[in-house]
C-alpha cells in the first residue's frame, strides 16, 4: 500500500510530509490516519528520550499544495456517521499535534484550505511561502468545518474575521493571512521556508526542552478558562518548574554566565 505520510528524524528535528501532491495532498481517511500514526511515533520518540526531539515540520510535498482541504470525491459518498468517524480522526491528529511537547512548525508551499488550514492552525507557527492561500471554504459545498477550523481561527484572527471568513468561504493570500494573524511570517521561496523554519527550531531549541513543553501545554489548557482559573493553571506550572533539572541548570548558568546546557 502506498504512503501518503512520510516521517524522517534528523538531528533532533522531525519533518512530517504529507504525500499525495497529484491530489494536491487532500487529506482522505488514510491520510488522517498515517498523519496520526506518525505524530504518535514522534510522541513516543519524546517519552522514550525527553529532549532528543526538539522540534517538527510539517509540510506538503509538491509547490502547489500544503494540503487542499479534504477528499471531496470520498466526502460525496458519505453519510453521517461516516463523516463522525472522519471529523473524530481529523480532530485526533490536530490533538495530537497540538499534545506534542515540542514546537511545530506548519511549513505552507502552495493552498491550504479547509482541513489543511485545520491541521496548520493546529501547529505552533504558521511559515508561508508568496503563493500560499488559506481559507475555510467549507459552506460553499454545504459543509462547515469539522476538524477544528471554528475552534481555533478565532483564536488567530479575532471572533468577528473568523465568522466572515467561515461564513464567506472566502481565499485569502499569505500577505493578508499575515495582516490578520495567521500566519507568522512570508518568505518568497520554497527554499527559503525550510530555512525559516529550521532557523525558527534551532533558536526555540537553544532553550529548554521541558520549559517550552510546560509553556505549550499551559496556552492550550488556559483557552476558554476565565482569567482568574487561568492564571490558576500558569501559577501551578510555574512553580513545578522549580523542581526541573531545567531550571537548575538555567538559573546556574545565567549566574556563572555561560550558556545553558538543557538535557
Amino acid at each position: 500500500m502506498t504512503s501518503h505520510v512520510q516521517l524522517l528524524t534528523d538531528e533532533g528535528i522531525g519533518t512530517v510530509t504529507i504525500d499525495r501532491p497529484d491530489a494536491l495532498n487532500a487529506l482522505s481517511v488514510e491520510t488522517l490516519q498515517e498523519l496520526l500514526d506518525a505524530f504518535t511515533a514522534l510522541s513516543a520518540e519524546w517519552q522514550a528520550s525527553p529532549g532528543t526531539l526538539r522540534g517538527v515540520i510539517l509540510m506538503g510535498a509538491g509547490s502547489r499544495a500544503f494540503v487542499a482541504g479534504a477528499d471531496i470525491r470520498a466526502m460525496a459518498a458519505m453519510d453521517r456517521e461516516e463523516a463522525f468517524r472522519m471529523g473524530a480522526l481529523g480532530q485526533a491528529v490536530t490533538a495530537a499535534i497540538e499534545a506534542l511537547p515540542v514546537p511545530v512548525i506548519a511549513a505552507v508551499d502552495g493552498v491550504a484550505l479547509g482541513g489543511g488550514c485545520e491541521l496548520a492552525m493546529a501547529c505552533d507557527v504558521i511559515l508561508a511561502t508568496e503563493q500560499s492561500r488559506f481559507g475555510q471554504p467549507e459552506v460553499k459545498l454545504g459543509l462547515m468545518t469539522g476538524f477544528g477550523g471554528a475552534v481555533r481561527l478565532p483564536r488567530y484572527v479575532g471572533l468577528a474575521r473568523a465568522k466572515d471568513l467561515l461564513y464567506s468561504g472566502r481565499i485569502i493570500d499569505a500577505e493578508t493571512a499575515r495582516q490578520y494573524g495567521l500566519v507568522l511570517e512570508v518568505v518568497d521561496t520554497r527554499d527559503a521556508l525550510d530555512r525559516r523554519a529550521r532557523a525558527l527550531l534551532a533558536e526555540y531549541a537553544a532553550n529548554s526542552p521541558s520549559g517550552i513543553g510546560a509553556t505549550k501545554l499551559v496556552l492550550d489548557r488556559i483557552i476558554g478558562e476565565s482569567t482568574r482559573d487561568a492564571l490558576a493553571i500558569e501559577l501551578d506550572s510555574f512553580a513545578n518548574r522549580f523542581d526541573t533539572a531545567d531550571k537548575a541548570e538555567g538559573t546556574s548558568a545565567f549566574l556563572e554566565k555561560r550558556p545553558p546546557l538543557f538535557g
